[in-house]
């Protein structure tokens, strides 16, 4: 591995070999998200708990503070919206000279396998990695399904996340499946971080999974719903932090994150 990968992946997967990542990338497609509405704010109390920060150039310019010591992790995919006919349909939208400018460590873009725009966010993910490449940049691939969340399987997860892998990704973010993730994580010679999806009832049920994940080989994850949207942001993004980095049971990350949430 080239030393430049190698460094900037040493900022985003620490020490321990684990990573806790923050999207607040949502409004590239779905507008003005709820609780991401100034995403300054949003963003503000979370970042020092937070190994990378997803987001794109626009929101990097106009809500990330420029002493920001979080990695940056841009997407650079985009280009249809919740209201279009296909949210698979995305290209390119970022250039190499941009990720530069803004002193990206890493670049992220999404791959829709199965769908109608399959081979098309294919060669995104792989032209984005023959430009990434020579710059000592890496690309994590995210596995996306659109609308179509039924298709969160371990047998279609283990194959996206393994094409991403083969085209150059040099890390994969997908879901978390409650049955053989472990499968997944077996066919994919990259890091895997899980991604967060629809926000959950209960902060137990994101423990849960996550600490399931965590025990089944992903590296960490990459959360936002779940922890920008809760009442508690902070505690939530703390108590992840902890089962990611620390070994925290699902009990003991709802133990901290009560204590947190009284105190606040």
């Amino acid at each position: 591995m080239d030393w430049g990968i190698e460094n900037r992946l040493s900022r985003l997967i620490k020490e321990d070999g684990r990573c806790q990542f923050l999207p607040i990338d949502h409004g590239y497609f779905q507008g003005p998200t709820s609780f991401l509405e100034k995403p300054s704010e949003t963003i503000k109390e979370l970042l020092p708990y937070a190994d990378g920060l997803f987001v794109t150039r626009g929101i990097v310019r106009s809500s990330v503070p420029p002493n920001c010591q979080t990695p940056i992790i841009m997407r650079v995919s985009g280009g249809t919206s919740i209201i279009g006919s296909n949210l698979a349909n995305e290209t390119l939208t970022t250039s190499i000279d941009e990720v530069i400018r803004l002193n990206a460590t890493a670049v992220g873009i999404s791959i829709f396998v199965g769908s109608d725009y399959e081979k098309q966010t294919l060669t995104n993910l792989a032209q984005l990695v023959n430009q990434c490449e020579p710059y000592g940049i890496p690309v994590m691939a995210v596995t996306a399904v659109g609308k179509e969340l039924e298709q969160r399987t371990a047998r279609y997860l283990a194959l996206s996340s393994r094409i991403a892998a083969e085209l150059g990704a040099r890390i994969v973010k997908t879901y978390y499946c409650p049955q053989d993730f472990e499968k997944v994580i077996e066919g994919c010679p990259v890091p895997v971080v899980i991604a967060g999806g629809p926000k959950c009832e209960t902060e137990r049920e994101v423990f849960e999974f996550v600490y399931d994940g965590i025990q089944k080989g992903a590296i960490g994850v990459n959360l936002g719903r779940n922890v920008w949207q809760n009442p508690h942001p902070v505690p939530m993004m703390r108590a992840l932090n902890n089962i990611i980095h620390k070994k925290f049971t699902p009990k003991e990350a709802q133990e901290l994150f009560e204590e947190l949430a009284k105190s606040q």
